[in-house]
């Protein structure tokens, strides 16, 4: 038996290698990778750019610690903060750990206007932000919360797109709104963007600041580099990850100057956070996502994935029932257990991810191309069809 610690359900693959948008088993079947490491794998396996950069920068500088100057950590701050609504940067290893940073931040922010009263945190049912204790108790997933002890006190959750329970929750000690405006975890739920925009407002009427967690909706995935955008607004603190180093660990917390006025020296940091590899990594990533037409190019196949998934969806009703989210961020609601269709995706050489409310995501890499779209959708037609003639 492994000494690996069973805290996963894994599916009985292992792969050995990846190029573009496949993946390789060490038995030599090939998979195309519609999971992208959940949402994570950006720009594919071992693309070329990335991979080049990662062994330079690897033959020069691993870990040095966040006591002295790191050059790419700050020319990177420098480019994000000029592609977004941001001003400071702060980098971590994971989404969870800028979750976390972005409610410490939202917290000493109020702490430094002289209302340290001001601590709790509104989130959204069906929302995932991580695993700590912290993030567990924000969601309120009593799947992830069983076993742990009582939650972390300071989170009051309203219902998804209900903005009178969402004013309702906000008090005297009320700090943020934490929102993704894209659910992952929970069943790919795109939030409607007159929603996203009175978020903004009741923000700025109750004088809370806004947090979205873009971990996995963000870095192109819906065709901007955020999908806040879509809705011509700008929180005032992000959370991001996952697509940032495209497989390589990387996060960061992204705010305003005013938000980030109480993260002064010693209020928080990390040891590994925007070490030399990553944020090399992090460069080269941004290389491609900001070339001229890369982001068009990702809502063009957005459009074509939906479409024709939905055509496909639509001859099954007994097995699918429709589709949902945006860009490179899709998920069919099925009809039959979605877990079970993520089996019979895999066994057609698909790899896909299952969510909430009986979802199969498809977060494929954001440099596919049409002809991977048509692979993908003869599969999930294959799939349909097999399950309507009794073989699913």
């Amino acid at each position: 038996m492994s000494a690996v610690m069973s805290t996963y359900g894994r599916y009985d693959l292992e792969f050995e290698r990846g190029e573009g948008p496949y993946l390789y088993t060490t038995d030599g079947r090939r998979f195309l990778d519609f999971a992208a490491g959940i949402a994570v794998n950006s720009l594919g396996h071992s693309h070329p750019h990335l991979v080049k950069t990662l062994q330079d920068q690897a033959a020069k500088l691993w870990h040095v610690s966040n006591l002295y100057n790191i050059p790419d950590q700050t020319r990177l701050a420098d480019r994000l903060a000029e592609a977004t609504f941001a001003d400071k940067v702060f980098f971590c290893s994971t989404g969870l750990e800028a979750m976390e940073g972005a409610i410490k931040l939202c917290r000493r922010y109020h702490f430094a206007n002289g209302a340290p009263e001001r601590w709790r945190v509104v989130t959204v049912e069906g929302a995932f932000h991580g695993r700590s204790l912290a993030t567990i108790a924000a969601a309120k997933n009593e799947k992830h919360l069983e076993g742990f002890g009582p939650p972390s006190d300071g989170f009051d959750q309203v219902p998804f797109n209900n903005l009178n329970e969402l004013r309702n929750a906000i008090g005297p000690e009320t700090a943020a709104i934490a929102f993704e405006p894209i659910q992952g975890e929970g069943g790919i739920r795109p939030a409607d963007l007159d929603y996203l925009r009175s978020l903004r407002e009741i923000a700025d009427e109750f004088g809370v600041l806004l947090l979205f967690d873009e971990v996995q909706c963000g870095y192109g995935r819906t065709g901007k580099l955020f999908a806040h955008e879509w809705a011509g607004i700008t929180p005032d603190v992000m959370a991001i990850a996952k697509g940032l180093g495209s497989g390589f660990p990387i996060g960061a917390v992204m705010a305003t100057e005013e938000a980030a006025k109480g993260m002064v020296p010693g209020t928080h940091g990390s040891t590994f956070g925007g070490n030399p590899l990553a944020v090399s990594v992090g460069n080269a990533v941004l290389d491609v996502l900001l070339e001229d037409g890369f982001l068009d190019g990702v809502e063009k196949k957005g459009k074509i994935l939906w479409d024709r998934l939905s055509e496909v969806v639509s001859r099954y009703p007994e097995v699918y029932k429709s589709v949902r989210g945006a860009g490179l961020m899709v998920g069919i609601k099925c009809v039959v257990p979605a877990g079970d269709v993520v089996v019979a995706f895999q066994k057609e050489g698909m790899l896909t991810v299952p969510a909430g409310e009986n979802v199969a995501r498809l977060l494929p890499p954001l440099n596919i191309e049409e002809s991977h779209i048509d692979e993908a959708i003869k599969i999930v037609d294959r799939v349909g069809k097999n399950w309507t003639a009794g073989d699913g």
